[in-house]
């Protein structure tokens, strides 16, 4: 009976990943990484590079496979360690897009239509306009509901996939039984969204580099973007947090307060009468040092291509195993005969 009562409960699992379309920054870090790491000890956690995603978009495909390796470099520098976290790329796992498949065809075109992100992205790339921007959710879907998650830790502008995701599961369950667990979106309550220098009232991207802070931009680099980031026409340079009307600086706020700790009042109190030209170096400084080990981490990493291909090798088998479960779950409830 003692034995029975020792035996411990299985770890709830999490899933995500994020697009090598470009060098990862600081909304990517503070929105995602940073909580994933800090997770590890009380969920089982599969975080990917989405490489697949990443082709609605043209793309160069020398600096692809370049960034694909240096996004695991700087998950890994940024705390995921490889024995506790399962880190692999997406196109490895080719369930990512056998299961897509299957899920085009129990999936609408008039909720695909309605996704944010590709009228979005259709206005950006007017000329691009593809089939693959249309079913991106579709493969979002795959993504998640192959390894059976619990949580999906996802931005605030992606809780819209998630439910679309929650949406096909149900419905082919509802035809097939119990064959995937719904997920649900976690979203942090602190630096789930950080917003661009230059543009506070856009999530920061790397399509605008100047209000951009990238993990591996040199310290001289961080210090002037935060010199020059946008606040508000505020006379008196107050520091208070007012996301209406001072969003600069509230995203100034909130990106100090996820590095340090620290609540909103008490940066008010300790910036009271200091104004502006102390508060943003104040902030940039904070950045700086908090980037420095993992930036010096990751250019270690990113010269040691043997243990990285290591890495992916091991993290592909791993995802694979799991992936290949629901997978071919799903191919004999559809019908597909099996082998």
């Amino acid at each position: 009976m003692q034995e029975q009562n020792n035996i411990q409960e299985p770890k709830k699992r999490m899933l995500s990943g994020i697009q090598p379309s470009g060098d990862l920054h600081l909304g990517n870090y503070l929105g995602a990484i940073k909580n994933w790491a800090d997770r590890v000890n009380d969920y089982e956690c599969y975080y990917f590079m989405a490489d697949l995603h990443t082709i609605t978009v043209r793309q160069d495909p020398a600096d692809l496979r370049r960034r694909s390796i240096n996004q695991l470099a700087q998950y890994i520098a940024c705390g995921l360690d490889p024995e506790k976290n399962v880190l692999f790329l997406q196109s490895h796992v080719p369930a990512h897009s056998q299961l897509a498949w299957v899920l085009n065809c129990y999936t609408m075109f008039g909720e695909l239509s309605r996704m944010t992100q590709f009228k979005d992205k259709s206005a950006k790339y007017a000329n691009n306009i593809n089939a693959g921007l249309f079913t991106y959710p579709v493969l979002m879907a795959a993504d998640i509901l192959l390894y059976q998650p619990d949580y999906v830790p996802v931005g605030e502008d992606q809780k819209q996939h998630v439910e679309i995701c929650r949406d096909i599961a149900q419905r082919f369950n509802s035809i097939y039984g119990d064959v995937f667990k719904i997920p649900e979106p976690l979203i942090a309550k602190t630096g789930a969204r950080i917003y661009g220098l230059t543009t506070p009232d856009a999530k920061m991207s790397k399509s605008i580099p100047d209000g951009c802070v990238f993990l591996m931009d040199s310290p001289d680099d961080i210090r002037r973007k935060f010199k020059r980031a946008v606040t508000d026409s505020d006379t008196e340079h107050c520091v208070r947090f007012d996301k209406e009307n001072k969003p600069g600086v509230s995203n100034l706020m909130n990106i100090y307060a996820t590095l340090t700790g620290k609540t909103i009042p008490e940066i008010e109190q300790e910036f009271e009468g200091k104004g502006y030209g102390v508060f943003k170096p104040a902030v940039g400084e904070v950045v700086v040092e908090h980037l420095r080990p993992i930036r010096e981490e990751a250019e270690r990493l990113m010269k040691d291509k043997a243990y990285l291909n290591d890495v992916y090798i091991a993290g592909a088998e791993k995802a694979s195993y799991i992936a290949g479960k629901t997978l071919r779950k799903v191919y004999k409830k559809v019908g597909f005969y099996q082998i």
